[in-house]
């Protein structure tokens, strides 16, 4: 199997990151805080989405939405992709300017978009983020390709309201990630039992709450790095036990160790 190659490209656009990668990791179930539009350029994969089952291939556009947990695995020995993550702030505003109702979409409905001309717009959207594109260029680009990113949005069953309980448990670990949270703690502030709250935070979130835990400090991590944090400050005040524990887990989901994801962001 082809050794695994992660870059993390220097974006001109503030709130938006660039990667490239070539690689046969088959990816833990994990989540982003941000949205990603990425483009299959040679092999294929398979992968969880929060709808459904997908598989794509070369010159397929592969999406994912914040917090919608998702995998990854190639299809064959491996699979190279070039893919650009927006902070929501970033989307959202795009996404009202497209909008011709003058309300912006929530989300990218289609987790894999077979569209030839949208991928090669895009393609030119990725050179122009990491190049030295003019700006004006830049805009247009994004614009064009958030546009057709965001439609044909099918109309989907609302997902069932998760418990106030488990809403609760959440927000325990969303409020301080770093903290040595036990299941025992979720349970007593829930009013259910242990068993009670891993099922129905599984059933909720996609994530058992231990691995819910897990990628809150990663997001923890990823956030302080990007902010200029040291690796080792950063896996301390994420909650990890060490820095080697953070970059098991940040490779586990996004491929991309911490150093390079710090290099990404000097």
């Amino acid at each position: 199997m082809p050794a695994s190659q992660f870059r993390m490209l220097r974006s001109s656009v503030p709130g938006v990151e660039a990667v490239v990668a070539t690689s046969g990791h088959r990816f833990a179930r994990h989540t982003h805080e941000q949205f990603g539009i990425g483009f299959i350029f040679s092999g294929a994969q398979r992968s969880l989405s929060g709808r459904g089952m997908v598989e794509a291939e070369a010159g397929d556009l592969i999406t994912v939405n914040p917090n919608e947990v998702h995998d990854g695995a190639p299809i064959g020995e491996a699979r190279s992709w070039s893919i650009l993550y927006f902070d929501p702030v970033v989307m959202e505003g795009l996404a009202r300017e497209v909008a011709q109702d003058g309300i912006g979409r929530s989300e990218i409905p289609r987790p894999v978009i077979h569209d030839r001309l949208l991928a090669e717009r895009f393609r030119a959207l990725f050179s122009a983020v990491t190049g030295n594109e003019e700006r004006m260029r830049c805009e247009e680009l994004l614009l064009s390709v958030i546009a057709d990113a965001l439609r044909e949005t099918a109309m989907q069953e609302e997902p069932a309201t998760a418990p106030h309980s488990i809403v609760h448990a959440r927000s325990i670990i969303d409020d301080d990630p770093s903290a040595g949270i036990s299941l025992s703690d979720l349970a007593e502030e829930s009013g259910l039992s242990r068993f009670q709250v891993l099922r129905a935070f599984a059933r909720a979130t996609g994530f058992t709450p231990h691995a819910y835990l897990v990628q809150a400090r990663v997001h923890l991590a990823r956030r302080l790095i990007a902010g200029g944090a040291s690796l080792a400050e950063a896996a301390a005040e994420s909650g990890f036990a060490d820095q080697s524990h953070m970059t098991r887990a940040f490779v586990s989901r996004y491929g991309l160790t911490p150093g390079a994801y710090a290099r990404g962001h000097s």
